[in-house]
């Protein structure tokens, strides 16, 4: 795992500035890559390409970059690993290309070099960010794996292109326009992260999943083009379904994921896994254990509030395996020591309250290991989200219903406040099925109350997982950009509910919430995160399937959860999951709340200019006073706050311009 940096375009007189300015760049990632670094630069083309290494695969300096093609034709630097690049090369030597050391990225170069920047890329299957100057065309490419678990940003200033792994390499380039995009704000408010391709700044993207953008000119504004389409795949699988019965996918899905956990177990450094003792990270670590000679290493955070505490599943999950596990209590304190630091850590406004337990779990592992498998998109690709099952369920029983009923219905549910029925249904939980358990019930109540007047599915679904409904009007001056949750002309019509929710998912909140958590947490302690369900080959199965293999009688995964079993008792997955959730709402109203009163003080919001002050006050005092608990809404306005007051103190760049002089 690693960082990468550029930029193009830069004056041709100061070649030494080059080098000094590209180094400055790399030198704020650091963290993604402790082990080495370098820089390569054409002064005449005006081009500076600058790595940090985390070395991971041929800790040798042969896999130092950046690295050019044994040709001299393309330069490179690449942040992740190219799983298959073993299979690559053996195809590649029987071409007639030569390998000096082991190392992924060597393999790339000479796939470039015989087939081509586009067919290359198509070839791989892997994690990856990457920049590839070509020398013979003068042209930069930048391009992103499927999935989107790797970052790439970039920007044009001036006559200048910028990219890198994070933001703030281009800040750190005193040509950066750090002026702050209040649509994109608009839409951070709704989603709780700023969805690709855009970015907190005005005129800084990421480069969507599954693309590749080629740049013949530091001015031109071309836009990337997909080699790899989710709606390509999702088409493809309706229509060519899986043609098997329940037993022969189960059976595929095993040998699939088998593979694809063989394949991310290969490493030169120490390699364990998350565990949370849910279905996707048990199935990981149980495959995990059927490949490896020696226990697993895994590794879960413990909470000492029994009431968000996972670690005793996960605990029970690992002595069945017998995994080798490692786990760690964290207090109130410990997880609230981190918060000062997420600003810093993720970059932009994230708001995602599970960054902190995602931090601390990682710290934990990176004391053992340097590569971590993780059990995320599962709940994505197989259905695995109670809010599908809920969402249908509410549309079936509603939408004939006619509007007016629907409306009295609303008011009568929100007539009770939510403690009130948190009290009324709080006895009966214990005895409901696991699908119907909920935590916190009255917030849900609530929430139901407000999209039973929704006049279409995606309007309804749109209600269910925005955070702030009309965001828009909470920004000054803004328009809400449109995006695959928001726009329903991008939803793909033939797609049942319950398919069309988990594709829009897949679109979204997958890359730009559960893998930016993953790989901002994991890099902020140099581990190497890798995601198993996340092999391209899975995604496409999973595709093929039937709902009913995914979905059944309101519970998700079903699939998953037949090839666990062949590893696993039912016993010990069969129960409630806890989830290693934050009392943010209770931290809010007490140890938290002198910082969040003074980030959400009127007097400090109507002085900045992006907020209306009036609706986050009144959130704030309804949530102190204890009729909601409106801990999502108020989160996202801090972290977008407290991440205002980091980008604040950085903004300042003295001394990018000395090291360009």
């Amino acid at each position: 795992m690693c960082g990468l940096a550029g930029f193009w375009g830069a004056p041709r007189r100061a070649p030494a500035g080059m080098e000094r300015l590209a180094r400055h760049l790399c030198g704020s990632l650091l963290h993604r890559g402790p082990n080495d670094g370098g820089v390569w630069c054409d002064p005449a083309a005006g081009i500076a390409l600058g790595h940090r290494r985390l070395s991971v695969l041929d800790l040798s300096p042969l896999g130092h970059q950046p690295m050019a093609s044994a040709c001299g034709r393309f330069v490179i630097v690449f942040n992740g690993e190219i799983y298959n690049h073993q299979t690559l090369r053996e195809v590649l030597d029987r071409l007639g290309h030569g390998f000096r050391g082991g190392s992924d990225t060597e393999t790339m170069l000479a796939a470039l070099a015989e087939w081509g920047v586009e067919e290359a890329i198509g070839r791989f299957n892997g994690m990856f960010a990457a920049a590839v100057w070509d020398r013979k065309e003068r042209r930069l490419h930048l391009a992103r794996d499927r999935a989107g678990e790797k970052p790439l940003y970039y920007t044009r200033c001036r006559d200048l292109f910028l990219f890198g792994s994070e933001i703030k390499a281009l800040r750190a380039h005193p040509s950066f326009d750090a002026e702050i995009d209040r649509d994109a704000l608009a839409l951070y408010l709704r989603h709780g992260y700023v969805p690709a391709p855009y970015s907190i700044y005005r005129g800084v993207f990421k480069l969507p999943a599954g693309t590749i953008l080629t740049v013949r000119e530091p001015k031109e504004d071309n836009a990337p083009r997909p080699y790899w389409s989710l709606d390509q795949v999702v088409a493809a699988g309706l229509e060519r379904p899986f043609p098997g019965g329940e037993q022969e996918a189960a059976s595929e899905l095993e040998r699939l994921l088998t593979d694809a956990v063989r394949l991310r177990m290969a490493a030169d450094v120490p390699v364990g896994a998350f565990l949370s003792g849910g279905i996707d990270s048990s199935t990981v670590v149980a495959l995990m254990q059927t490949l490896s000679s020696r226990p697993v290493r895994t590794f879960t955070i413990g909470s000492c509030d029994e009431g968000y505490n996972e670690a005793r599943q996960a605990s029970a999950v690992a002595r069945h395996l017998g995994a080798d596990h490692t786990e760690l209590y964290v207090t109130p304190a410990d997880a609230r020591a981190v918060i000062p630091r997420l600003p810093a850590i993720y970059d932009e406004p994230f708001a995602d309250s599970s960054q902190i337990p995602t931090f601390l779990v990682s710290e934990l592992a990176r004391r053992r290991v340097t590569v971590a498998l993780s059990g995320d998109a599962g709940d994505e690709l197989f259905g695995g989200y109670t809010r599908y099952s809920w969402a249908t369920g509410i549309w079936r029983r509603s939408h004939r219903v006619p509007p007016v009923l629907r409306r009295l219905a609303a008011r009568l549910l929100t007539a009770v406040s939510v403690p009130s029925w948190d009290d009324l249904l709080g006895p009966i939980t214990p005895l409901l099925p696991a699908v119907l358990r909920q935590r916190n019930p009255g917030d849900k109540i609530h929430k139901l109350a407000g999209v039973l007047g929704a006049s279409t599915r995606q309007s309804l679904y749109l209600g269910l997982v925005s955070q702030w409904r009309e965001p828009a009007g909470m920004v000054e001056r803004a328009e809400e950009l449109s995006t695959p949750l928001t726009d329903p002309h991008q939803w793909l019509r033939p797609l049942d509910f319950e398919r069309q929710m988990m594709y829009i998912d897949a679109n979204t909140y997958l890359p730009d919430d559960i893998l930016v958590k993953l790989d901002r947490a994991s890099m902020a302690v140099s581990l190497e995160a890798r995601v198993p369900l996340l092999d391209h080959r899975l995604i496409e199965f999973a595709a093929s399937l039937p709902t009913r293999f995914l979905i059944r009688r309101g519970e998700g995964k079903w699939i998953l959860r037949q090839v666990l079993y062949r590893h696993v008792p039912r016993a010990l997955i069969d129960r409630p999951k806890t989830g290693f959730a934050i009392p943010i709402g209770a931290w809010l109203r007490g140890e938290l709340r002198p910082w969040a009163e003074e980030l959400l003080a009127e007097r400090r919001l109507r002085e900045e200019g992006f907020f209306r002050p009036e609706p986050i006050r009144r959130k704030w005092s309804g949530h102190l006073e204890g009729g909601r608990n409106w801990q999502h809404d108020l989160w996202n306005v801090l972290m977008f706050e407290s991440w205002l007051e980091e980008a604040r103190r950085s903004w300042a760049v003295p001394a990018a311009l000395a090291v360009y002089q």
